[in-house]
């Protein structure tokens, strides 16, 4: 699905530069593929919020050829940010209500960081339950991210995410559960999927809310899942648009927090993601950091261009096919009026038809 660089976002100038297809608004206009809209709300926090959208608009660029994609970012007043993160959010991103007033296809929801035990206590829960709900009315498919599903089970179906003894982090090994729905046709039933939360929602959880799973992990539980009827609500609790070195940089933000005495406990390598040469490296770094620490001396420098070689990305190909899939079954079912997502006849219980049918 080719890309339409519709504004002057420096995400598609990155996207150039990194050999994606992304077409001016100009040629778009020549080519006789259909537009699919898709809204794409960032709460991510600063250091992460380009980043971000480039792995998203990386993500639906690649993975199907069937339309002309257009993104529109946007976020919450409610999200504290820096004066950079300011300025990009003012020249970039477009407002909500113009969102609202032109119709999207789809929306897709990023995680978030928060700082309240509860979500419901965050200054943004209100802004983003209502952005929920507008979805759950307008467009014909909302993918969640972390931060974003456990909202949604909390204020929908009454789940509430339960803090873990430690951090799933790391890149997990997962399977395909449920190879019936359109998300998961042709994808590879064994794959891998970087994971980064404190805190989950348990299978039985999902399925106490009446959702299908769809891809699960022995050692870090539900990833993929939906809503009963099938699409409107689709759930991610790992993050499969994360770039091969997302791990490495957050590893090295928080050994940051650790070194100028922000976290008392040194942050443990995440699993599964580091060969055994490079774990010898950042061991050795663990023991150059905290003499220095212990003598007051300014942190050493932490040897990423030497482990960077090391790293594998053994998620992104199943990430390009289960996104592929969610953009062609939102195609399928949107109705050419984006405002009228689901198409005259459709089932809104069971849009793509996964039910079966009684005998006539």
């Amino acid at each position: 699905m080719p890309l339409v660089a519709h504004s002057d976002l420096p995400t598609f100038r990155w996207l150039r530069e990194h050999g994606h297809t992304v077409l001016s608004p100009e040629r778009a206009l020549h080519q006789d593929i259909r537009e699919l809209h898709f809204g794409l709300l960032n709460m991510m926090p600063d250091a992460a919020l380009e980043a971000t959208e480039r792995q998203f608009l990386r993500l639906v660029g690649e993975s199907n050829p069937i339309a002309q994609f257009y993104v529109h970012p946007f976020t919450l007043p409610e999200l504290p940010r820096g004066p950079a993160a300011r300025a990009h959010v003012a020249a970039y991103y477009e407002p909500f209500e113009a969102l609202q007033d032109g119709g999207l296809d789809a929306l897709i929801i990023t995680g978030a960081n928060v700082s309240q035990p509860d979500l419901a206590a965050e200054a943004f829960w209100e802004p983003l339950i209502r952005i929920i709900d507008w979805g759950w009315e307008n467009v014909t498919s909302t993918l969640c991210s972390c931060l974003a599903t456990h909202a949604v089970l909390q204020f929908r179906y009454g789940q509430r995410r339960e803090r873990q003894e430690r951090k799933r982090w790391g890149v997990f090994r997962h399977r395909v559960v449920d190879n019936g729905h359109p998300l998961v046709n042709d994808v590879n039933t064994i794959f891998d999927v970087p994971h980064s939360r404190f805190n989950d929602v348990s299978r039985q959880q999902f399925d106490t809310a009446g959702l299908r799973v769809l891809v699960e992990s022995a050692a870090v539980g539900v990833h993929l899942a939906v809503s009963a009827d099938g699409l409107r609500t689709v759930f991610f609790q790992g993050h499969p648009e994360y770039d091969t070195t997302s791990l490495l940089k957050e590893y090295k933000r928080e050994l940051g927090r650790y070194a100028c005495g922000d976290s008392d406990d040194y942050p443990p390598l995440p699993e599964h993601y580091f060969q055994a040469r490079d774990r010898a490296i950042l061991e050795e770094h663990r023991e150059l950091l905290q003499a220095a620490r212990a003598r007051g001396e300014p942190e050493p420098a932490f040897p990423e261009a030497l482990v960077t070689a090391g790293l594998n990305n053994t998620w992104h190909d199943t990430a390009e096919a289960v996104m592929g899939n969610w953009i062609g079954a939102v195609y399928q079912v949107t109705h050419q009026d984006r405002r009228r997502p689901f198409m005259d006849g459709v089932d809104l219980d069971d849009p793509l038809g996964l039910r079966p049918r009684a005998a006539p």
